[in-house]
């Protein structure tokens, strides 16, 4: 008799720890789930176009730059996102359709047609904060979050911010914090009608020197006309852009240092 017990409580207890078990790796899954969906991402996004009309895409369906679609280096496909430019407070639904962007530090690549809304085939590449969203929202332009200036702080940033503020705190920390701008400068190597020229001249760029930030940004002419400018780097003084100018142009890649617009 006291062996049956003894065989009835070890049962019990090894259930009692499989349904435990169970339960934390629920309430394990309910956190991933949680915070998949919270998950933010800051950063550049860029956009492609009719360059890239009709061709296959990593997830093996066909690029159509009239879709709301998007790049990004790992989120699953399907994945969608609700991206907004904190400047303007314009936002678009984009869902995962291709992997990229893969150069420039940038987070996302928008089809033209989600992209134009939030000012990137404007100006080529701007800053975005991106949300994961349910799979049921809907694609397209949308409203942007109402804390959407609090989402664009990094947490980090702002940690370093206190920590700074709070390890020099004066009297006039709240003015000492406060930087002075300082000036920067580029080097323009080339502006082209055909965003083709455009892109070899980047490739041709990044060939020669895998590090430097390359980017391209669009305007239109006074005829109307779309023109490309192939912009590199950002430097702190115009002795650092020159020395890259000089270095591009021994490898034919001719250019002028201008100081830089906000990239």
């Amino acid at each position: 008799m006291s062996s049956l017990l003894l065989v009835g409580l070890t049962a019990l207890l090894t259930l009692q720890t499989a349904t435990a078990s169970s339960a934390r790796l629920t309430d394990d899954e309910k956190a991933a789930t949680t915070a998949k969906k919270s998950t933010i991402l800051r950063g550049r996004a860029s956009w492609y176009g009719r360059e890239f009309q009709g061709r296959r895409t990593s997830s093996g369906e066909r690029f159509d730059r009239h879709q709301y679609t998007c790049a990004h280096k790992t989120l699953p496909f399907g994945t969608r996102l609700r991206v907004s430019n904190p400047k303007t407070g314009e936002a678009v639904v984009v869902r995962v359709s291709d992997r990229g962007p893969f150069r420039h530090q940038r987070i996302l690549d928008l089809a033209e047609v989600a992209a134009r809304p939030l000012g990137i085939v404007t100006h080529g590449a701007v800053s975005v904060v991106a949300e994961i969203v349910p799979d049921t929202t809907p694609l397209g332009p949308t409203n942007a979050p109402d804390d959407l200036q609090a989402l664009a702080v990094d947490p980090a940033e702002l940690a370093a911010l206190h920590t700074n503020i709070v390890a020099g705190s004066t009297e006039d920390a709240d003015v000492a914090v406060t930087a002075e701008p300082t000036a920067s400068y580029t080097v323009q190597a080339g502006t082209f009608g055909d965003v083709r020229n455009a892109r070899a001249t980047i490739e041709k760029i990044q060939g020669l020197e895998p590090g430097l930030f390359v980017t391209t940004l669009t305007s239109a002419s006074a005829q109307g006309k779309t023109l490309n400018r192939v912009v590199v780097g950002r430097f702190a003084t115009a002795a650092e852009a020159n020395a890259v100018r000089l270095r591009l142009a021994r490898a034919g890649v001719a250019g002028l240092v201008r100081q830089s617009e906000n990239l």
